[in-house]
């Protein structure tokens, strides 16, 4: 099970984290089988943990990571959301730090 950030808990989905992470790369050079790969590594990463339940935080930390070393416009993308980049400082903020990791 997943706890969101509200306490509620739904069912894992590999299909709707394969569906976010795809959004994110839309009209990117990232091979689909990248991106099946990445979801592979993070549903595997979640089922060695051995919780029955795992906050959405954590899931969305893997993607955040596995999706800076895959595609760095597909990890702002994904982080604008993720992160709440709500303003134009606190994304560039975030892209000036990407920047310096490079």
């Amino acid at each position: 099970m997943v706890v969101k950030a509200d306490n509620s808990r739904q069912e894992f989905s590999r299909e709707k984290l394969l569906r976010g992470i795809r959004i994110a790369c839309a009209k990117r050079p990232v091979p689909a089988e990248k991106i099946e790969q990445l979801v592979d590594d993070i549903e595997r990463e979640l089922q060695m943990e051995g919780q029955r339940e795992i906050s959405s935080r954590v899931i969305g930390d893997k993607v955040i990571a596995g999706l800076k070393s895959l595609d760095q416009i597909a990890y702002v993308r994904y982080a604008i959301v993720y992160l709440q980049l709500d303003d134009l400082l606190s994304l560039r903020k975030e892209i000036d730090r990407l920047l310096s990791e490079s």
